[in-house]
């Protein structure tokens, strides 16, 4: 098996709100992959105390630790254990109700001798390489599929959107937003490669158009998870004067990829 994680912050200055792991059992006969993408706070704040590379680190943490040890759960219900887990551990000093409660976008993957199981929550991006070499991207596309003018105003969206029906879901307090994942199975034999990415790595294929999924997919495992990163950093940085395809975004987000060939 060959796994590689790499996780770089938008900013030298700043803490990189993702978290990214590869746990193999001790029997050597499986494994998983997590990666949350913290979602970054409003300068108006969240309720909480802890930031969110506090949150991220909490919620991965206990995500890997399930994942491993508890497999006769499903990925949803270890979800919502550990979303469960990490809101314990904060709910006396912290308004878990907030909204803008810390909260994250998650990708869990686990591999036995006999199957792959996957579940994607929100905007990151999980990409599977078939038996027959053809890539499927795993999404939960519910926030893209909003209009770009709804989302325009960060105050609106919170009210109306945000873990809402009609809108779109991440992992903060309510453990029953696990029930909201995109999620499946398939065969291990019909699964010869995983690569998930947060959004800042994505930007590849979603902003940037160098590529469709197979072609990133491509890059990562010819040149290694570090060739997309910079490669995503070498467009953010062209594109910074004239802002052509970045808009409104932060010029660099944090970008981590997690790659593991079964």
């Amino acid at each position: 098996m060959r796994t590689e994680v790499v996780s770089e912050p938008g900013h030298i200055e700043r803490p990189n709100e993702d978290f990214a792991a590869v746990a193999v059992p001790a029997s050597g006969q499986g494994g998983c992959l997590v990666v949350l993408d913290g979602v970054t706070p409003p300068a108006t704040g969240t309720g909480c105390l802890h930031s969110v590379p506090w949150f991220t680190a909490r919620l991965g943490g206990s995500l890997t630790e399930l994942t491993v040890s508890a497999p006769d759960l499903t990925l949803r219900e270890i979800l919502g254990q550990a979303i469960a887990r990490t809101a314990h551990s904060h709910v006396q000093t912290c308004e878990l109700s907030h909204v803008r409660t810390p909260q994250a976008t998650v990708i869990l993957a686990r591999w036995s001798p006999k199957t792959v199981e996957y579940l994607v929550l929100s905007d990151s991006v999980l990409l599977l390489e078939v038996a027959d070499g053809s890539v499927v991207p795993v999404l939960d596309d519910r926030l893209a599929r909003l209009p770009r003018a709804a989302l325009a105003d960060e105050a609106l969206v919170d009210a109306t959107l945000r873990n809402q029906e009609g809108g779109f879901f991440t992992a903060a307090a309510d453990p029953s937003v696990a029930g909201r994942a995109v999620t499946g199975i398939l065969p291990r034999g019909e699964v010869r490669a995983l690569a998930a990415l947060t959004d800042g790595a994505a930007r590849w294929v979603e902003t940037f158009g160098e590529g469709d999924w197979a072609q990133c997919l491509a890059v990562v495992r010819k040149e290694g998870a570090r060739a997309l990163v910079d490669r995503v950093r070498a467009l953010e940085t062209a594109d910074r004067e004239h802002r052509l395809r970045l808009g409104r975004s932060k010029t660099h987000d944090d970008a981590t990829v997690v790659y593991a060939e079964l």
